[in-house]
């Protein structure tokens, strides 16, 4: 190949393996890629180039990413003796003296981290725009959001920085940025991936792990590397039927799919949101599948609404709170954004009860939703996975005597994605639709509890039957 930039990461780990090309050479390329791209984009805020070369001068684990570059987000999961910002000024100081569960997995597997990216301010909006280290920029249009909370290794990985990032989803932060990326993202099932040794789990289990990728036999078998529950996790996901990367090439067979571009909340769907859900439909009849409209009416919607915000902002004030005990420092306002503070200031209000109460209500509609689905034999749920393209970058900023402008404006943004969150089932972003101003448009496809195994079948086919791979973005890296 002429441009290493054409390959997955397991392709590059195969030109390893043969001994085509060295983890060095694969490194360097990648420091290389991230020079020429990143100041348009503002990606990787934290290089970590002379740890990347060093480690790919030793001894590299022959695992399935053998000597292929990485990027990890700079949000929850640590790097031994690399700074953990969090994008906070709070925490712009903090360095992990140990690595986490995942990163270990990550080694293991072969894979060199040459940087970390850039996320918003404890990962709370879905854009990547924080103050402390500037807005990362969309590759397809340099005026618009990457999305987040895992906005730069979106951005990274659509603009051939490296194959494939990690990526974090609370409510939607690994979908909503492949999505205004044009590339893939899965969340997978609750307790699917490891969050220790520091933590048990966040927000009651709304926060999950994994990647970023362009391909699906990428995130196949990274979740082969990385998947199982750690010492002392409080979940543990059901046991996939066979390994991951299998069931990308195992056709996925005729599926129950449901469809709906009904959001739960009153907003308004842009019309090539919908576009693109009706563009899937019709692929997806074609394909064979037994393809149903069915809008899903969730009782008691102004409770949930109100068990999600008390849910997520008193998880906010215990992150703000628990990062104030390990810094031993007191937060104040001059320390965050103004969301961020405004957030913190609603969670702490919180009553106990509301919140303890929020969280049975969510875990009731778990059940209710879950019911429906084996109830109607439903296989795959397919949705719009944004409410709208790719925003203005500023469109989520507060507003002068309104600090919650931007968490409402997001509300707008992103009705779609926190559901699957609440429920734990695993969920992915797959770049079906552009549209006529060349900016993707994500199509949502939602998975049975713990069966991620379907998911990745229905994408592989997906992929091979309208490939997106060599869609390439305006700013993009390129050979040598």
């Amino acid at each position: 190949m002429s441009d290493l930039g054409e390959l997955d990461a397991l392709g590059l780990a195969a030109l390893v393996k043969k001994r085509d090309i060295s983890p060095a050479e694969l490194v360097e390329d990648a420091i290389r890629r991230i020079e020429q791209v990143n100041p348009a984009l503002n990606a990787v805020i934290t290089p970590m180039f002379d740890l990347a070369r060093n480690a790919a001068a030793g001894d590299v684990p022959e695992g399935p990413f053998q000597g292929v570059p990485f990027l990890l987000k700079d949000l929850v999961t640590a790097y031994a003796g690399v700074p953990l910002t969090s994008s906070c000024r709070f925490t712009k100081d903090v360095i992990p003296r140990h690595d986490s569960e995942l990163v270990k997995r990550y080694k293991r597997a072969g894979l060199l981290v040459v940087g970390k990216t850039n996320t918003p301010e404890l990962g709370l909006p879905p854009t990547t725009e924080p103050l402390l280290h500037g807005p990362t920029r969309n590759p397809w249009d340099v005026t618009r959001t990457p999305g987040g909370s895992s906005g730069g290794s979106a951005a990274a990985v659509a603009a051939r920085m490296v194959p494939m990032a990690h990526g974090g989803d609370g409510g939607g932060s690994i979908r909503i940025p492949a999505s205004c990326c044009g590339i893939f993202g899965l969340k997978p099932t609750r307790g699917r991936l490891p969050l220790g040794p520091d933590i048990g789990d966040i927000m009651h289990g709304l926060v999950n792990e994994h990647a970023l990728t362009r391909s699906v036999r990428d995130s196949a078998a990274l979740l082969d590397a990385t998947a199982g529950m750690d010492v002392g996790a409080p979940y543990d996901a059901p046991a996939p039927r066979r390994p991951y990367l299998e069931e990308t090439q195992r056709p996925p067979g005729k599926l129950r799919i449901s469809w709906s571009v009904k959001p739960m909340t009153p907003v308004k769907i842009h019309p090539d949101c919908v576009a693109a859900v009706h563009d899937a439909v019709k692929l997806l009849t074609e394909l064979g599948h037994d393809v149903v409209e069915e809008d899903f009416d969730i009782p008691g919607q102004e409770l949930l609404t109100q068990s999600f915000v008390a849910v997520w902002a008193g998880g906010c004030a215990a992150t703000i709170d628990a990062m104030a005990f390990m810094v031993r420092k007191t937060p104040t306002e001059a320390d965050f954004e103004p969301m961020t503070w405004a957030m913190y200031q609603m969670g702490k209000s919180v009553p106990l009860p509301m919140y303890l109460l929020g969280v049975m209500q969510l875990q009731k509609l778990s059940r209710d939703l879950q019911w429906h689905w084996h109830k109607r034999s439903i296989d795959v749920r397919l949705l719009p996975t944004l409410a709208e393209p790719p925003l203005p970058l500023g469109t989520l900023d507060a507003q002068p005597g309104n600090p919650l402008a931007g968490f409402f404006r997001s509300a707008e943004f992103v009705p779609f994605t926190p559901l699957v969150n609440v429920t734990g089932q695993p969920a992915m972003s797959v770049p079906l639709h552009w549209n006529a101003a060349g900016l993707p448009i994500g199509t949502q496809f939602i998975g049975r509890f713990g069966d991620e195994g379907t998911l990745l079948s229905l994408a592989a086919q997906l992929e091979s039957a309208r490939p997106w791979a060599g869609r390439r973005p305006p700013v993009c890296a390129t050979a040598k």
